[in-house]
């Protein structure tokens, strides 16, 4: 059953009483990164593995997420500071005990590539608390494999590119 969330900000993932951070790096460059985080909401069901529809609500700040196991969670997006920082809260979620829960994927270039820190960030009852604790295994494998097939994606697609600027005669 899907219960309301407290909503929380990005302070909540320095203070959270369960934090889990993973690291990663990668050759695409931050702009790609960030780009696929945040305009190809679509895109992470084909890269995180654990996603099996990811889709954009509302004006596009507001997003619903399912995952394989039945996990179904709405989101808001609290940051979207391009290209180094994307973070989300979730508002709704059908996982029992959870009281708040933030993510938030920090890119930092590093070399022609990227450095990926992703932050689990959660509040809840103390099965909750003690559950996503023992979960850290599985969700830094999963994070690690979700960024190597994100990069691979990258690969094949054609480089983000930003508009040029109009010429003036």
């Amino acid at each position: 059953m899907a219960h309301q969330l407290r909503a929380v900000g990005l302070d909540f993932i320095e203070i959270a009483p369960v934090r889990l951070v993973f690291t990663q790096e990668m050759s695409a460059p931050p702009e790609a990164v960030f780009h696929a985080l945040t305009e190809d909401v679509p895109g992470w069901a084909e890269w995180f593995s654990a996603v099996t529809l990811a889709r954009s609500t509302g004006d596009g700040s507001t997003r619903e997420i399912h995952l394989k196991g039945g996990g179904r969670f709405q989101e808001t997006v609290i940051a979207a500071k391009g290209p180094e920082v994307y973070a989300y809260r979730v508002d709704v979620a059908n996982a029992p005990g959870a009281r708040a829960i933030a993510e938030e994927w920090r890119l930092m270039p590093a070399g022609t590539g990227t450095s990926v820190r992703w932050t689990f960030a959660a509040d809840g009852t103390a099965a909750f608390r003690l559950v996503a604790k023992l979960g850290r295994a599985g969700l830094g494998r999963a994070f690690r494999d979700a960024v190597k097939r994100l990069d691979r994606r990258l690969a094949h697609q054609e480089p983000v590119r930003t508009p040029d600027p109009p010429q003036r005669p």
